[in-house]
């Protein structure tokens, strides 16, 4: 579970001003574009919000809350309990120039295989659980379905040199990468698709068992609205099941559409990594999202606290209001903790470029933040930090540990990427370095790497061979 349940709960049961908000989706994994679509939706929705003038860190001010309030915490947590020490230092972005750096870049898109690919390198598997799940991976479809029976996809396997493979060690891979995001990816077929969601929410989310068992039992007789038999079989009265439909139909049929259209588009970074006298420094991007602050007329005349229906109507709103600031105070709060960590371990990145990248995995980071893995894979996807070397996701600063000098050094995938691409860029024109020779080259500097694992990585750069780069020379 990315959240703790009371921040999910509390966010489907409270805020009803978009279908997203009102099924639990956290915040923590909107992009900014979507997460100002919401906001603006809900300043055309609730008339007890209002934009403040410019932005702010926080991007919430509201006057002092009422008594009958009292029920929001002053905090939400997004998985664990804890208090950001951070000092405020204000946007900074500029670094002593005073000058803002610019923010408009361009970001190319990501297919759902290269994400779920990026998943995989940031957990710990062996060689033969990392040639399953790729197998896995390639046997998904543009919306997040498996396309291959695990038999069919066992049996390859046992082609490619895994003999003696069973269907249960296959399966069993498939059940870890079923917990990747999108939510309900890998599933077999529409019904654990969902059943995948519906696993992510809390337990006390309202309604949870029935859906389930809806889901579980009854998904035929839900596409036939075949209400009389649901009612019946589920003890459900007509309001109680249209609310467990309507939580069912929440739920994505087809997680992994969002990755369907890659291209470019731009982006406005969360966050900005400047340097200082007094060192580096990570704050959020005061351009990235609206301040709000709750409508000060309004508040006055929810005071008067008489019964009215119009007061009820503004109250419900108000509480509204504040669960959506109270929830994208959390959400800036969690993305800077988690953004200040990330670089402080990759500041020889931000000084030296990428072949000072250090390794770093998302256990890393959610063992240092107190978080867990898939929070750290929420908070990191389609987040972006500008830096003085561009702009750049938030995951990209993650890579696995590879080679090694033999006494625990370890280096990382893009510190070797950007190695090999260096040796490569000063080879002799008329004689290019063949891969056995890029593996001694990196051998003299400490990285202990196999033939063939240069030969992925050079081709991922898009790197021809040495006898094609010395017939086009």
């Amino acid at each position: 579970m990315a959240m703790k349940a009371s921040l999910q709960l509390r966010v489907g049961t409270q805020l009803t001003m978009t279908p997203q908000l009102q099924q639990a989706i956290a915040l923590l994994q909107l992009s900014t574009l979507d997460l100002r679509q919401e906001i603006q939706q809900a300043l055309e929705s609730n008339p007890m919000l209002e934009l403040d003038d410019g932005f702010g860190e926080q991007a919430v001010s509201e006057p002092q809350s009422d008594d009958w309030a009292s029920e929001i915490p002053g905090e939400l947590s997004t998985d664990s309990d804890w208090t950001d020490t951070y000092p405020d230092h204000g946007s900074g972005a500029g670094g002593a120039t005073g000058e803002g750096p610019d923010f408009e870049r361009q970001a190319a898109g990501q297919t759902l295989a290269g994400h779920l690919m990026w998943q995989l390198a940031m957990i710990d598997v062996n060689e033969r659980q990392r040639q399953i799940a790729e197998s896995l991976i390639d046997a998904v479809d543009g919306t997040g379905y498996l396309t291959q029976p695990l038999e069919e996809i066992r049996d390859g396997l046992r082609r490619q040199g895994l003999e003696g493979l069973p269907t249960r060690e296959v399966e069993q891979v498939l059940l870890r990468l079923q917990q990747f995001e999108p939510t309900g990816v890998f599933a077999r077929d529409l019904r654990e698709c969902l059943m995948l969601q519906l696993a992510t929410l809390p337990d006390d989310t309202p309604l949870l068992p029935q859906a389930r068992r809806l889901v579980r039992q009854f998904l035929e007789a839900l596409a036939a609205d075949d209400r009389r038999l649901l009612k019946r079989r589920l003890s459900l009265d007509d309001e109680a099941l249209d609310d467990a439909i309507a939580l069912v139909r929440s739920l994505n049929p087809r997680p992994g559409s969002a990755y369907a259209e890659v291209g470019s588009n731009y982006i406005t970074p969360d966050l900005v990594a400047y340097h200082d006298e007094s060192g580096w420094r990570v704050e959020l991007n005061a351009e990235a999202l609206p301040r709000l602050r709750i409508q000060p007329d309004y508040v006055a005349l929810v005071r008067r606290a008489d019964k009215s229906q119009d007061n009820q109507f503004l109250k419900d709103h108000l509480q509204e209001a504040r669960w959506l600031m109270k929830s994208l105070a959390s959400r800036n709060d969690t993305l800077l903790r988690v953004g200040r960590e990330i670089m402080a371990r990759q500041i020889d990145f931000l000084e030296q470029g990428e072949e000072a990248m250090k390794p770093l995995v998302l256990a890393d980071i959610a063992q240092a933040v107190e978080m867990h893995e898939s929070t750290i894979s929420r908070v990191t996807t389609q987040k972006f930090i500008h830096t003085p070397r561009g702009v750049f996701e938030l995951k990209y600063f993650f890579s696995s540990h590879v080679g090694g000098n033999g006494e625990g050094d370890a280096h990382s995938s893009t510190a070797i990427r950007a190695r090999i691409r260096k040796l490569i860029a000063d080879e002799p024109p008329r004689k290019p370095l063949s891969d056995s020779r890029l593996v001694e080259l990196l051998a003299d500097d400490g990285i202990q790497v196999a033939r063939r694992t240069v030969a992925k990585y050079r081709e991922a750069l898009g790197i021809p061979s040495s006898s094609e780069r010395k017939r086009f020379r």
